[in-house]
């Protein structure tokens, strides 16, 4: 699956905020946030009053680029989340927090979830004791994953576990016990915004 590669400090600036794509950079003096909030190109230094399709458009853009997707693969999710019953912003929000490469930031296991990406593509975890290597794979309540090798690990210091996940340090392992709720929704982003975006 394609994803992007150029300077993720200039996502944040045409959004806005911070995407927190870079770790613990963007929490530091360091992060381009702090010194430059202008929106990227020759004309970034206004920014002028949005539509309703361009704020909906720019509240996709940053689930879309906090969760490393590009827009095929978002828009499945959307449309297998409109099609299950319940309520749809939670279902699209469950799908984004059930993927593998999210999991893995989420336990602590990456600072980023770029870096949790790369990780899984280098087979560096296990998931109910078989090596897994597609970042994009869709867990279940009940499965655990497992890092193969800590010392190529880059824990992250400071962070706090979901309640839906649950940590086993005597094994050294994370389970997936409930669906994440709405409720814990961290992420900067209007959820409600991106259905209608699609809905139309």
């Amino acid at each position: 699956m394609a994803r992007y590669h150029g300077p993720k400090c200039r996502l944040c600036r045409r959004e806005g905020i911070k995407l927190n794509l870079k770790g613990t950079r963007c929490d530091g003096e360091k992060c381009t946030m702090n010194k430059r909030t202008q929106a990227p190109g020759q004309h970034g230094t206004s920014r002028r009053a949005l539509s309703n399709f361009g704020k909906q458009l720019r509240e996709k853009q940053k689930a879309k680029r906090i969760y490393g997707i590009l827009e095929r693969q978002f828009k499945n999710y959307v449309n297998e989340a409109m099609k299950e019953k319940g309520i749809t912003g939670e279902n699209l929000y469950r799908k984004l927090e059930s993927r593998m490469d999210n999991m893995v930031y989420r336990s602590g296991f990456a600072v980023s979830r770029a870096q949790a990406r790369q990780l899984v593509r280098r087979g560096l975890f296990e998931v109910n004791g078989k090596k897994a290597t597609i970042p994009a794979r869709t867990l279940r309540i009940g499965d655990t994953i497992k890092p193969v090798d800590f010392q190529k690990i880059h824990a992250r210091e400071g962070f706090v576990l979901p309640d839906w996940l649950q940590a086993n340090v005597k094994e050294k392992t994370v389970k997936y016990v409930v669906l994440p709720s709405m409720d814990e929704l961290q992420e900067r982003f209007d959820i409600q915004a991106i259905i209608e975006s699609y809905s139309r």
